[in-house]
């Protein structure tokens, strides 16, 4: 009502308002208590999937980030163990109100599962506002708010707007002004309403203490590297430096958080990773170069994810190998494909070119062919390429070259002595062949002759081409008997060379 002077007729009519407004005020519509409960239902509802959800967080960090990083983990598990006890506390607080204010209004009526006294307009006022409780309420929402905020710093505080409020209301013009505390619990207020401002100050303390949990518990997954762990380190190119070349390597100062487990992982595979470093192992398997990428993934202060990539790294898979180069045996055949294998420890094999004075080479990775004609020497050059665009050569070594030594000629087996006669006598072919040499080297007889000497008779003298006998030789064996000598001379024989060689003739008895 308007202050001032009034008149007998407008104080009249403000008693009579004030009457009205009585009236109304002890008929509290059904409707209207409906309206409260259905709310009451669903902000219970509505806390106890809040609180799923909390435990659910609090389960999952324990499981993982407790176990996984128990250093960082365990104070920032604290902060949120603070913020739900201080949450608990509120919600024990309205809780043991609201039990004295379904008490103190005959309980709940099990027909409707609602208050008998809900619509009791003294409870509320004799409960809250006379006997203080509300006051005490305001207290304790004020000091959960402020206390939930502590526990996040002064950059998580920035963008939360808790829900526990206990401002007091706009004033409305025409209207008296009221505090929070009769706002929520004062006259005209029935108990069901009553009830209902407690269930939301319990739904809003829930959704604070999840808004605040989670911004507690999400610092683990953002950035804290904490440089507590130093290293010189020299990092060179290669360990393999040949004489010529220029060794080159860098000298620098690596920091390190000893209590991070950054994801670190290379060609795409994880590595484990202990104080903060990752350790890659892998089996050397088959020659070659061998290029592998190592990649860092550390969230940022802002939660998110940033990937650091090393630089190509490349190593090389030879096999063990010892080299034993018998000096004074050095050694190229003519007419003979001879096997070089050439390498060059620090060079891959590829990168490896051999030339030859005196003959020619060739081949590649290592394996190559070596081919003279002419007696005398030979030289072997290695080269290889040691850097990009840069070429060196490695070394060389002279083999002497020779011709393949002469073989020996066999009949029977033999290149002379004695042999039983039908031995000769089933014989068809005359044979060149090299003893105790490393190489396969295939002679062909190309001219012989043959004479068949009895006792007490004239020699028979045949000649032939070829290594095969002809059917007069045949026809001469067939007579042979013990006591007879065969000789073969005037042996000629062609071996890989090309070149003719004359064989020692072959004497044979037959007994």
């Amino acid at each position: 009502m308007a202050g001032g002077k009034q008149t007998p007729r407008q104080r009249m009519i403000g008693i009579l308002y004030l009457v009205l407004l009585g009236l109304i005020a002890l008929d509290v519509p059904d409707s209207l208590l409906d309206a409260f409960k259905n709310i009451s239902d669903s902000l219970n509802a509505s806390k106890v999937n809040v609180e799923t959800g909390i435990q659910n967080t609090f389960t999952s960090f324990e499981k993982t980030k407790l176990v996984q990083q128990p250093d960082r983990a365990k104070p920032i598990y604290a902060k949120a163990v603070r913020a739900r006890a201080l949450a608990e506390s509120l919600d024990k607080y309205v809780d043991s109100l609201k039990k004295i204010m379904i008490a103190e209004t005959n309980g709940i009526d099990p027909a409707t599962n609602d208050y008998k006294g809900r619509d009791n307009l003294d409870e509320s006022v004799n409960l809250m506002v006379d006997r203080k409780n509300a006051i005490e309420l305001r207290k304790r929402i004020n000091y959960t708010r402020e206390a939930l905020l502590d526990q996040l710093d002064a950059k998580e505080r920035l963008g939360v707007d808790l829900s526990l409020q206990t401002n007091d209301p706009i004033k409305r013009t025409g209207f008296p002004s009221k505090d929070w505390e009769n706002a929520n619990f004062g006259e005209g207020i029935p108990m069901g309403a009553a009830m209902t401002a407690l269930i939301k100050i319990q739904a809003d303390t829930k959704n604070d203490e999840n808004e605040v949990v989670k911004k507690i518990l999400g610092e683990i997954d953002q950035a804290q590297i904490n440089l507590d762990q130093f290293s010189a380190v020299a990092v060179a190119p290669t360990s393999y430096v040949l004489d010529g070349q220029t060794y080159t390597a860098q000298v620098f100062l690596t920091a390190s958080d000893s209590k991070s487990n950054p994801d670190i992982s290379v060609d795409g595979s994880k590595l484990s990773v202990v104080g903060g470093k990752g350790t890659y192992t892998v089996g050397a398997s088959g020659e070659g170069i061998r290029t592998w990428t190592g990649t860092i993934t550390v969230r940022q202060n802002d939660g998110s994810l940033k990937t650091y990539s090393t630089g190509p790294q490349t190593y090389q898979v030879a096999k063990p190998s010892a080299v034993v180069s018998p000096t004074k045996m050095n050694v190229l055949y003519i007419g003979l494909p001879n096997p070089l294998s050439v390498s060059a420890p620090g060079v891959p094999l590829d990168k490896i070119h051999v030339s030859m004075s005196g003959g020619s080479v060739s081949g590649s990775n290592g394996n190559y062919i070596g081919t003279v004609s002419t007696i005398g020497t030979a030289t072997v050059t290695v080269s290889g390429e040691v850097a990009p665009g840069k070429t060196m050569t490695l070394g060389s070594t002279v083999f002497r070259v020779k011709r393949i030594p002469d073989p020996k000629a066999e009949f029977a087996g033999k290149s002379g002595g004695t042999t039983n006669a039908a031995n000769i006598r089933a014989q068809d072919y005359i044979f060149a062949k090299l003893a105790d040499f490393e190489f396969d080297a295939k002679f062909n007889i190309t001219h012989f002759t043959v004479l068949i000497i009895k006792p007490r008779q004239d020699a028979i003298i045949i000649a032939g081409n070829g290594f095969q006998l002809s059917s007069a030789m045949h026809a001469a064996m067939n007579t042979v008997t013990p006591g007879t000598t065969i000789v073969f001379k005037d042996i000629d024989a062609v071996g890989p060379d090309g070149t003719p060689r004359y064989l020692d003739p072959i004497v044979i008895n037959a007994n």
